[in-house]
């Protein structure tokens, strides 16, 4: 007897014939002719030096070998399809180094979020970087770039909108026992400003409502910031009153060390996006990262 192991093809046939007590019906359940099944139980019971079928013209009934052999039979086809579920699985667990780079404030902002992420996911981690310029992520090898405002249309790049920002006051409640409380635009227009410089070199201005239109406040300036940490930290600091997006602020607020200030000057900002390289996939690895920057960043503050 043939001692090489018989294909996974004739094993299934043999499976089929015995399920369905009919050639022709196994022929039917595995796409093919019911010559091929024949010849497929044929092999078999040529390797195995047995018949495994009693045939007559009305019916098809396994021997006592032929029971024997379906057991071992089914058990082995159950062993190969388990092993290919667990194989897909571990495809599809996400595991490895996720590259992300996003702005500063809504790093600083989720990073303590990412306790749960590694609770979740073990076996992903972040190669992570926090800085306000504008990243390629082609270039750079970036998996992720999470970036404030309107971007580009790219056809190497692809787009998702993670959430929309307000555009809010803030300063340390050190900062208005000293000046006293802020109760009005011209309060406001009175305050030290901590300002941000963008990269065009350009100071921003506040933009607040006003009679029903949007105006711009440019205070006199305390300090002068170009990244989202020192305007955080500056406000921390007690120098003066910004204006930040809410969920950049949120985290300090919770804490005690911001106040929001005339909340009813509160302005539309813009949204957050996430830039992924184009691919023909997204990594599992990739994708629960994003997500998880989704769930948070669209959460209620």
């Amino acid at each position: 007897m043939n001692r090489s192991a018989p294909p996974i093809q004739d094993i299934a046939m043999f499976v089929a014939v015995a399920q369905n007590a009919s050639f022709t019906r196994a022929a039917e359940q595995m796409a093919t002719s019911k010559s091929n099944v024949g010849k497929a139980v044929q092999r078999l019971e040529a390797r195995l030096g047995t018949k495994l079928f009693q045939r007559t013209t009305r019916a098809v009934r396994l021997t006592e070998d032929g029971e024997t052999y379906l057991e071992a039979a089914r058990t082995a086809l159950d062993g190969l399809g388990e092993a290919e579920i667990a194989l897909a699985a571990r495809r599809e667990d996400p595991v490895g180094r996720v590259r992300l780079d996003i702005a500063v404030g809504l790093g600083i902002a989720v990073i303590p979020t990412f306790a749960a992420l590694r609770e979740r996911w073990p076996r992903v981690t972040l190669d992570l970087s926090l800085n306000d310029r504008q990243a390629d992520p082609v270039k750079e090898g970036w998996d992720i770039v999470v970036r404030i405002g309107e971007l580009p249309a790219s056809g190497e790049m692809t787009v998702r909108r993670l959430c929309g920002l307000r555009n809010c006051l803030y300063a340390a409640r050190a900062y208005l026992d000293r000046r006293g409380p802020i109760a009005s635009v011209q309060d406001l227009r009175a305050q030290d400003g901590i300002i941000f410089r963008a990269n065009s070199g350009q100071l921003r201005p506040w933009s607040v409502p006003e009679g029903g239109r949007l105006i711009e406040i440019s205070p006199n300036a305390s300090v002068v910031v170009s990244d989202g940490r020192s305007m955080i930290d500056s406000v921390r600091a007690g120098l003066g009153v910004a204006q930040i997006f809410d969920r950049v602020a949120a985290p300090f607020v919770a804490a005690g060390e911001m106040v929001h200030v005339l909340p009813e000057l509160d302005v539309d900002g813009p949204p957050v996006h996430a830039l992924i390289p184009l691919g023909r996939r997204m990594p599992p690895k990739t994708r629960v990262v994003l997500d998880h920057l989704g769930e948070v960043l669209r959460s209620p503050i």
